[in-house]
């Protein structure tokens, strides 16, 4: 069983690499090329102790030395001869030092940004139910801290794994061909190295999979607690939430603790088993030179090798240390990435400019996941370029109607057409480009007032801007502000009213021109002025335009061409105002309720 669970974590390992380098196949020509810059690097980096082996040899042989054999008898000539090479071995290792820190450094780079754009695009396209179950903050920490984790590994770790290998390669080679006898005692201690290091990736691995996914659980509490700093301030929580704070804060540290003390112990343990070999060489080598069975240059050159092959050993720790951060990031990162899209697109085109409005609800059924059907059967026909009121209780299903149209939820069975079309069969995008939508919620960027009308036109030009904002009613207490269209609204429009903030989220679907106008609940939290300014702009907008308007406030869709009253996912009324007021049912009781609470 044992066996099966370590088996088990290095495939893991294994697959979240290849899934990496899956990823960023594109990559190959920069990966290559840095790669080749580190191995040369390397190579030079390794000359300095031969060209010491050399001179040594030099200086104790004179003229029967290794250099002797090439021509050059003079010791002086000799010398000269090492001191251009160590120039040009030294100029060449600075060359391709300076080439592969630029090309790890820029494949770090591309590869954090790539990998954040991929992350938060397919995020975009995934369903609204998704988000619904995963907190903003656990993904903020995946597009954010997990990819830089991934950069600040490829922008060294790499470098350093793959001189590592070179070097025990080449030195390694070297040795057991000049003093195998010798190089035997420095080989030792590697399989003791490689082996700590497999045993304590193994028990890192899942330490940094549980620190990564507690850094997840501290950036939702900090990113939901800034969100709802008004609630906070309003219950004068401050000192309960920032002992819950502290005790998610704990548990991060608690979990980078042990993963520390772990990957610490490493180090100073590999450094013990580097000292057996260097001494075996030290004392071995020494007295097989000084019995003559060993060259004088070569014992120098393998007392200077041992450590460069030895010593980088010890930043194994480090490099797997970082290995392992960063592919607990990687899973996460790639985990998002491949999160399957239940709401796909089709690949009909739709034109805005061409839309006429007519929306067809075909025996349609809907449920929320584990919860029992919303909508049964339920079937509604919308002649383009009328205005639809819907109204009923709370969780009646008014929303769910307006999320099933956008294709924010897909339905369990029955259709919605658009146009005699069925709405799956759309582009997402171009669906979504004929309806404008005004919610109860309404979200203001962080910018200027301009740019948040803008937004519903991208291209659009400040005449139409402001046209949009008048027929909002919105450009009276606009041009009062002292900046007027260029006011900071602020995070989630925060330095507005809730009735200006409702107004602008009108007049950014006023410019969006869509042929499809929905307002979900949006007079249900301004004030009388501002629900009156709002229906006096809808009598101006709706013209020819088919409109959705959910309303609690049933004054908001009086003059509607028919109502639809709804309860418990079922229409129990259809009219205008003043046939459903005849019928002395729900819609007329409700509008008892709320015409005599006006009136008190």
């Amino acid at each position: 069983m044992k066996h099966l669970k370590i088996i088990n974590s290095i495939n893991m390992r294994e697959s979240s690499l290849v899934r990496l380098i899956q990823n960023q196949s594109n990559k190959k020509l920069l990966i290559i090329s840095a790669s080749i810059c580190s191995i040369l690097n390397k190579l030079f980096d390794l000359a300095p102790p031969v060209l010491i082996g050399i001179s040594i040899d030099v200086v104790v042989r004179e003229k029967s030395s290794w250099l002797a054999n090439f021509g050059f008898e003079s010791v002086p000539i000799q010398l000269l001869i090492l001191a251009i090479s160590s120039f040009l071995i030294w100029t060449a290792e600075s060359i391709f030092e300076y080439l592969y820190a630029l090309l790890w450094r820029n494949l770090a780079q591309r590869t954090q940004h790539d990998l954040r754009i991929q992350a938060y695009d397919h995020l975009q396209k995934l369903e609204l139910s998704f988000f619904e179950n995963d907190s903003s903050g656990r993904l903020l920490a995946i597009l954010n801290d997990d990819i830089n984790q991934l950069e600040r590994f490829l922008d060294q770790g790499a470098n350093q794994l793959l001189q590592l290998f070179v070097t025990v390669i080449i030195v390694g080679s070297a040795m057991a061909f000049l003093a195998p006898g010798v190089a035997i005692f420095a080989f030792l201690p590697i399989p003791i190295i490689l082996l700590g290091s497999i045993k304590f990736q193994k028990k890192l691995a899942p330490k940094y999979r549980d620190v990564r996914d507690k850094a997840g659980n501290l950036a939702a509490r900090l990113s939901n607690n800034l969100g709802g700093i008004l609630t906070i301030k309003s219950f004068a929580r401050e000192s309960w939430e920032l002992e819950r704070l502290r005790i998610d804060s704990s548990s991060y540290q608690e979990s980078n603790r042990k993963a520390i003390k772990l990957s610490a112990a490493f180090i100073p343990l590999i450094r013990f088993a580097i000292l057996f070999a260097f001494l075996a060489i030290l004392i071995i080598g020494g007295l097989n030179t000084w019995e003559g069975k060993l060259e004088v240059g070569i014992y120098s050159f393998l007392v200077f090798i041992t450590q460069r092959l030895l010593w980088p050993l010890t930043t194994l720790g480090h490099i797997l240390d970082e290995y392992q951060r960063s592919m607990a990031s990687t899973n996460r990162v790639l985990d998002l990435i491949d999160t399957p899209i239940k709401i796909a697109g089709g690949y009909k085109r739709l034109n805005p400019k061409d839309v006429k409005g007519n929306i067809n609800f075909e025996n349609v059924f809907f449920n929320y996941k584990n919860r029992s059907n919303l909508l049964t059967n339920f079937s509604l026909k919308i002649k383009g370029g009328t205005t639809i009121g819907i109204v009923g209780p709370t969780g009646s299903g008014k929303s769910s109607l307006v999320k099933l149209l956008l294709r924010l939820y897909e339905i369990s069975s029955g259709q919605i057409t658009l146009d005699g079309v069925p709405i799956h069969k759309f582009r997402l995008a171009d669906l979504r480009k004929s309806i404008a939508l005004v919610s109860q919620d309404v979200y203001l960027f962080h910018g200027t007032i301009e740019e948040n009308i803008a937004y519903g036109k991208s291209n659009a030009s400040l005449k139409e801007i402001q046209k949009a904002a008048n027929l909002s009613e919105s450009s009276e207490f606009i041009n009062k502000l002292p900046q007027g269209f260029q006011t900071l609204v602020g995070e989630r429009g925060q330095k507005l009213s809730g009735g200006q903030c409702q107004r602008i989220a009108l007049a950014r679907a006023i410019l969006k021109d869509a042929p499809i106008l929905i307002l979900d609940e949006a007079t249900a939290s301004v004030d009388n002025e501002t629900e009156a300014a709002i229906q006096r702009s809808l009598e101006k907008i709706t013209f020819n335009r088919t409109t959705l308007v959910i309303a609690h406030r049933l004054s908001t869709i009086k003059k509607a061409d028919r109502i639809i009253v709804l309860n418990e996912g079922f229409i129990v009324e259809s009219g205008s105002h003043n046939e459903l007021l005849e019928r002395n049912s729900l819609y007329a009781n409700l509008w008892r309720v709320q015409a005599g609470s006006n009136k008190t």
